[in-house]
């Protein structure tokens, strides 16, 4: 519990009803959340408005309104008006939860591709050195066997501060979190102390958002130009990336670099990739040792790289470092293999960027004796340039390309499909089919697949749903992908 009055202690506000006096017992930005005691704040969002819902809200029992502009029907509370809700809110929520990101130890990890495999690489690290660790990211927000499913890879402000005083107050001691480009540029990490930032790529993602690349890299960079210059703070970039540069000069304290080409304080030397796994050395400063690894891909010897980079700089011992990372597995819905005993491969994997395609399509080449055929589409309201390259992209590396489905959103399914078939067809050679139907496309993919073969699902991962029309229909490609490699089987 907290008095409003504090929270709202250097804030430009003024009061339309009601007293400061009070006791707030939480803090709400959606109205169907909203408990008695709580301060609900009205937010514009990009297609409703948080204002609409005040009405709601109080009838629900919140006490406090706080807003932009006065509302109607809400008499029997406290109204306070601010100029901007939305900048508001992670301060509002910082205070709420008394700053929890100051007491743990946060690292961000930002980027267009490996930001998931690269926070969960470094949280198997820390748990095997024996820390309690708190995960921020695109499959969920989880610690010590507590769970919360997200709506976006960075949740909203009041999110993050309510998980991270859980993760707080339960003897947690590191944070590790995705930090995406729109929770940098709105603002929803702005009151966290990150104690480390990593960079792992920058390619074309997100432009229906921010327009153009150079739009983009300046969000990402905010998360570097706001590490503090202390000791135990700082930041780990890919010295491989076109972009590396940008980041170097944006941290203003210690920095470390990774890499496999360029110069870099860590690296990877004679990298051997196979269907198994990755194979290579890692030189650093003080050393050198030989790393055998799970997952597939020089993608992944990046995200590798990412984490082994920080731990050393974190100063965990080498021999830990090497242990926890040859254990782990996989991630959900990272390149991951789908085995109900066929002699094919099938691959899931989250690529839906024209980079992250090109990453696990090469890899698939690498490691597979017979044809690759690939299952995809795109996501509906985003960045339509984005379309053709990647069908550009799977004709380049496909031996035969299934244009389907992905999220179409409000979007027809038949227009995103033309957009990528438009890419396809710069190759003449190409051998693809148009199968809308997602489910029907990825049955037709098995049914193909010969042996020695490998069918790669691109776009959902670990995605367990489509948006279509602003609807939520269930749905997820691993599962459909045993479904129809068991029938298979049965009918052979």
């Amino acid at each position: 519990m907290a008095k409003l009055k504090e929270l709202l202690k250097g804030i430009d506000y003024r009061v339309l009803q009601g007293d400061l006096s009070q006791e707030i017992t939480g803090i709400e930005y959606d109205s169907r959340h909203v408990n008695v005691g709580d301060a609900f704040i009205c937010i514009p969002g990009f297609k409703t408005d948080g204002h609409n819902y005040a009405a709601q809200a109080v009838k629900n029992g919140s006490r406090a309104l706080l807003v932009e502009k006065p509302v109607a029907g809400c008499e029997d509370c406290t109204m306070v008006q601010v100029n901007d809700t939305r900048e508001l809110l992670p301060l509002l929520a910082s205070r709420f939860y008394n700053a929890p990101s100051q007491t743990l130890r946060v690292i961000g990890v930002t980027g267009t591709n490996g930001k998931t495999t690269t926070t969960h690489l470094i949280k198997a690290i820390l748990e095997e050195t024996g820390y309690a660790v708190g995960l921020i990211g695109t499959l969920n927000a989880t610690f010590q066997g507590y769970e919360e499913k997200l709506a976006n890879t960075t949740p909203e402000s009041l999110d993050l501060e309510r998980f991270m005083s859980r993760v707080r107050d339960q003897g947690g001691r590191y944070l590790v979190m995705e930090v995406s480009s729109h929770a940098l540029d709105l603002g929803r990490v702005r009151e966290i102390d990150f104690d480390v930032a990593i960079f792992t790529n920058l390619t074309q993602d997100h432009l229906d958002y921010h327009k153009d690349l150079e739009s983009y890299c300046d969000a990402k960079l905010k998360l570097f130009e706001k590490l503090k210059v202390e000791s135990g703070r700082f930041a780990v970039i890919n010295a491989d990336d076109p972009h590396a540069d940008r980041f170097l000069g944006a941290s203003p304290g210690e920095r470390i670099t990774y890499g496999i080409h360029n110069s870099a304080t860590v690296k990877a030397t004679g990298v051997r990739i196979t269907s198994r796994g990755s194979t290579f050395d890692v030189v650093y400063p003080e050393g050198k040792t030989t790393l055998n690894i799970r997952l597939a891909g020089f993608f992944n010897v990046y995200n590798t790289l990412a984490a082994i980079a920080w731990a050393l700089e974190e100063r965990i011992p080498p021999q830990t470092i090497k242990t926890a990372l040859e254990k782990v597995r996989g991630v959900p819905g990272r390149f991951e293999s789908i085995d109900e005993g066929q002699d094919f491969s099938v691959i899931v994997d989250y690529a839906h960027t024209p980079d992250g395609m090109e990453n696990i399509l090469k890899t698939a080449r690498q490691i597979t004796e017979g044809r690759i055929i690939t299952v995809f589409g795109a996501g509906g309201d985003r960045d339509r340039t984005k379309r053709p390259l990647m069908g550009k992209i799977a004709a380049q590396y496909s031996d035969f390309s299934i244009v389907t489905s992905d999220n179409p959103r409000s979007e027809d399914p038949l227009a995103i499909i033309e957009d990528i078939v438009a890419g396809l067809k710069e190759k003449e050679t190409a051998h693809y089919a148009v199968v809308p139907d997602r489910r029907e496309a990825i049955r037709h993919a098995i049914y193909l697949a010969h042996p020695d073969d490998m069918v790669v699902i691109a776009g959902k991962g670990h995605e367990d749903y489509q948006l279509i029309k602003g609807k939520v229909y269930p749905f997820d490609d691993r599962l459909v992908a045993r479904e129809y490699i068991r029938e298979k089987e049965r009918h052979e």
